[in-house]
């Protein structure tokens, strides 16, 4: 068995030509480093040679072991998992939902040491990884938390005083804007190209966002040693599809899904989000490059190599969610190294890896202009006609629900009030239908490819939503009180996740009521600030006197008029139009009056794509509603967002149904072979290792009430 999954190793490596797996199967024996990098490998295609769990015995998979995180305070809310494991000889790295830094035996699931960066304060936000540097005896894990890029050793679990400023460096200097009023995070983890860790950040998607300009580390001292302006600056390539002084005060087009890394040639590819801000871009005419850019860059550099944009002037918050997938395309004959990009619209771009050029035709189509005020609409969009979407495009009438009479008529007199032209119909003061939505198609999970048949894995979800924009009156504002500021303020900054007026939760966030009796003003204070969870940090964003304002209404403290204080409405933006159109609304599923879903289903879906043709194989519904399926029904799926993996042993492994499910599918046919319920939902990608001989799959779950922090669950033989 171990000659037979050695020489499975030995061909994986040699088909990918990656130096790294070669390394690990000729010369480390039996140490494992088959899943040592986030979603597997360098080219982020969550692909393991492995084989010992297969279509035959799969179904005999029981738990090894459970790894209890145990880092938040036990009246916690229940935390998101979304941590992709590393396994590195035999020790599994990962981090909690309070970023936290843990080493565990992964084996057994025992702790070998933990690392706080916090030293037992708050802390924390959404994680999905971290990252591995050696060289020789020196063994690192970078990851960050808060602001900061942190470098730990490996061994002993202490931070390295010679990486930065005792082994921290400070992600908020270096970029356009006073790095003690901005906090800038990571939430996927940076890609090693030799001595370089090459990051991406996360900001807030408001205005006063700073710039998501892209940077390399050095891995031993923590030195910059390349940044690329991912808003361009006056001289570079794509300054003339901004306004000339955009570049001051323009934010976002981050890297926040990840990166992809081809060592041979040395570029290094991410997929680049939106500007800001997402649903009003009158301060921004243009094309607005880079962002919704796949974007290749000399790894070594940071020099510019190509870029192709999926979305021209993004009104609809539709970033490129996940890691561009490193792939091979036989086509025509021919084999050719490409990308292929997954997207939140339910599209797929294939592009030659080297020029940036479409494998696949790709058309520039017409779409509506924008009634708002001062927004300019760009009006073409790059559609794919190969392969063909993945996600419904369009919703008609017959696409409604029909829960009951009532329902089915409060949906269709809502459908027909908004304003809706199919995709990329603008936002609209009267409303408007965004259909596959911001949580649509696929996100940060991504795809999965398998190099043996050319396949790509995609999960895919169908979520409309209803998005609104409110145009301020600063006058007004001007008048209210502290905490009806503050009401005003949450409804521009908050309520698009938290709900309003009452702060009652949207799906996936934690609800407000009450808040005042369970987190202290100063723990409330430090949430916005730093972010939390899946929170962004709103450190920069927020004016003076304007946390004071929310927390005043969240805590309903009904203070005096705050004097001499501004507000986003009263005190003007640094841009140079008047941003008063914000949305009040987004990022909730549509739903009917009673709570269910406003779409028939499918609501979520795993596809098979064939990408030597450019068509699907198999589509297959993924999820079980518990509520409104039967027992035995099939054809509904549920909304996710891990991400697929694939094997060699001709399955997939995949979760964050909130059936909290996991479950093992034969990859040729999409039939489920193995299923097992998690005591919570886990939103993480999974990974499989081998370690002492054994085959195992793990994955991050998420808290319960008992337990908020989360767990680690391995499953074998």
């Amino acid at each position: 068995m171990r000659k037979k999954i050695a020489f499975s190793r030995l061909k994986y490596a040699l088909a990918l030509g990656s130096f790294t797996l070669l390394m690990a199967c000729g010369s480390r024996g039996n140490q494992d480093r088959t899943w040592a990098v986030y979603k597997g490998d360098e080219k982020s295609t969550s692909h393991s040679p492995l084989d010992q769990i297969d279509t035959s015995n799969v179904s005999a998979l029981k738990l090894a072991w459970t790894f209890s995180v145990n880092d938040l305070p036990g009246d916690a809310n229940p935390a998101n998992s979304q941590s992709n494991p590393i396994i590195i000889d035999g020790i599994m790295y990962t981090t909690s939902a309070k970023r936290c830094l843990y080493a565990i035996d992964a084996a057994t699931g025992k702790e070998i040491w933990k690392y706080d960066p916090f030293n037992g304060g708050g802390g924390g936000g959404a994680g999905r990884g971290v990252t591995y540097w050696e060289d020789g005896n020196d063994k690192r894990i970078l990851f960050s938390a808060d602001n900061f890029l942190i470098a730990v050793d490996a061994k002993t679990g202490k931070a390295i005083d010679t990486f930065g400023e005792k082994g921290k460096v400070n992600l908020n200097v270096g970029l356009r804007d006073d790095p003690n009023k901005i906090t800038v995070t990571m939430t996927s983890p940076g890609i090693i190209y030799k001595d370089l860790i090459i990051v991406g950040s996360r900001l807030p998607d408001l205005y006063g966002t700073p710039p998501g300009h892209v940077r390399a580390y050095n891995c031993r001292t923590g030195k910059m040693e390349w940044i690329f302006h991912t808003i361009p600056q006056p001289g570079e390539p794509g300054y003339e599809t901004w306004p000339k002084e955009a570049y001051k005060y323009a934010g976002g087009v981050n890297s926040w899904a990840g990166m992809s890394l081809d060592s041979k040639r040395g570029i290094v590819y991410m997929a680049l989000g939106s500007p800001t801000y997402d649903f009003y871009g009158a301060d921004r005419i243009g094309k607005n490059l880079y962002g919704n850019c796949v974007l290749a860059l000399d790894a070594a550099t940071g020099k510019y190599v190509w870029h192709y944009q999926t979305v021209h002037h993004d009104i609809w918050d539709y970033d490129l969610s996940a890691p561009p997938n490193l792939v091979s395309v036989k086509k025509d004959g021919k084999r050719r190294d490409a990308v292929a990009q997954v997207t939140k619209q339910g599209l797929v771009f294939v592009l030659d890896r080297e020029t940036g050029e479409p494998i696949f035709p790709i058309e520039e189509r017409p779409f509506p202009a924008s009634n708002l005020p001062g927004e300019q609409a760009w009006p073409t969009q790059p559609i794919p006609v190969l392969p063909k979407p993945y996600s419904r495009q369009l919703i008609t009438e017959d696409d409604l629900s029909n829960y009951s009479d009532a329902d089915h008529k409060a949906l269709l007199q809502q459908f027909r009030s908004l304003r809706y032209e199919g995709l990329y119909t603008p936002p609209d003061l009267k409303g408007t239908l965004m259909f596959p939505g911001t949580r649509g198609g696929t996100v940060w999970g991504g795809a999965a490819y398998d190099p043996a048949t050319n396949m790509l894995y995609i999960r895919s979800n169908e979520a409309p939503e209803i998005q609104t924009i409110v145009k301020q009156d600063p006058k007004e504002v001007e008048r209210l009180s502290a905490a009806d500021q503050g009401r005003h303020l949450f409804n521009v900054y908050c309520a698009s996740c938290h709900g309003g007026p009452k702060m009652s939760s949207a799906a996936n966030y934690p609800s407000l009521v009450g808040l005042s009796k369970r987190m202290d003003r100063a723990t409330a204070a430090d949430k916005i600030k730093r972010g939390s969870g899946i929170m962004p940090p709103f450190q920069g964003v927020l004016k003076e006197g304007e946390q004071e304002a929310i927390l005043a209404y969240i805590h309903s403290v009904n203070d005096q008029p705050t004097k001499g204080k501004t507000t986003a409405a009263t005190e003007g933006s640094s841009t140079p139009v008047n941003s008063l159109y914000m949305n009040t609304t987004g990022y909730t599923t549509w739903k009917d009056p009673s709570g269910n879903p406003a779409i028939r289903p499918p609501w979520g879906t795993l596809h098979a794509l064939n990408l030597s043709t450019g068509e699907y194989q198999w589509h297959i519904p993924l999820g079980r509603d518990e509520k409104r399926q039967k027992e035995g029904e099939a054809g509904f799926g549920t909304e996710g967002k891990g991400g697929p993996i694939v094997t060699a042993g001709g399955l997939i492994f995949i979760a964050g149904n909130d059936d909290r499910r996991v479950r093992a599918l034969k990859k040729s046919t999409g039939k489920i072979l193995w299923e097992t319920t998690l005591p919570a939902m886990a939103n993480a990608t999974a990974c499989t290792y081998m370690v002492g001989g054994k085959q195992y799959v793990a994955i991050s779950v998420g808290g319960t009430k008992e337990n908020p922090s989360g767990s680690v669950m391995a499953f074998s033989l």
